[in-house]
């Protein structure tokens, strides 16, 4: 990858463009608790965050010692979407960061499409990425699975190559390596920047820096 080379910065959506996570946490460990598995917030960030809705389905599971229905996480949506409604805000200089941009972008998430789209409609950010949003139900596997990456850049007509990924969870930066994309981990999050480091990703801690950022790939 050359300086100028970028074609498509893939935007994961929790925790990147949307500052969803700590909500999520909270509301993931309510949730543990009903199912009697009780899960820490410490627990959920190490093992969840990030993650397809088939490994956390998986881990709770484990800790249940049977299985769950396949619809189980519906009786609870209703505890996210009233959340979300009361507290989601955009991420701390997400805005600047996409006005300075001039590359194309899209997002590429592992929740579902009704869900993405509120998110950003709550945020106020859906006209930024309108018919430019996939979801991990287009494909087989989600993060970490590369799958969804490379379907967002094959349905944008640009080379895994030529695509940069911004993500803030040890899962999505490991589906963006897999897929042959440069990663940007954001660490403003709560995943610390330690377990976001790995080859050919670059962490950062400010959204407002990006542009500068993908401006600067040289490699």
């Amino acid at each position: 990858m050359t300086q100028g080379s970028v074609e498509l910065v893939i935007f994961d959506c929790d925790g990147v463009l949307v500052d969803s996570e700590r909500i999520c946490v909270k509301i993931d460990a309510l949730i543990t608790a009903d199912l009697g598995v009780a899960f820490t917030e410490a627990e959920i960030i190490e093992q969840f965050v990030g993650s397809s809705t088939e490994v956390y389905t998986a881990a709770v599971e484990e800790r249940l010692g049977r299985r769950l229905e396949k619809d189980w996480q519906h009786e609870y949506e209703h505890l996210y979407e009233a959340a979300f409604a009361a507290e989601l805000t955009a991420v701390d200089g997400i805005t600047e960061a996409l006005d300075g941009l001039t590359t194309a972008t899209c997002v590429a998430s592992n929740g579902h499409h009704d869900g993405i789209r509120r998110s950003l409609e709550i945020a106020a950010l859906s006209e930024r990425f309108e018919g430019r949003i996939f979801s991990a139900v287009d494909v087989p596997r989600g993060k970490p699975a590369p799958d969804l990456f490379l379907h967002a850049a094959r349905s944008m007509g640009v080379e895994p190559a030529r695509c940069v990924v911004i993500e803030d969870s040890a899962y999505g930066l490991q589906a963006a390596r897999a897929a042959g994309m440069r990663a940007f981990g954001y660490c403003g999050g709560l995943t610390p920047a330690s377990r976001l480091e790995g080859p050919d990703t670059t962490v950062f801690d400010d959204m407002r820096k990006l542009p500068e950022l993908l401006a600067a790939i040289t490699c």
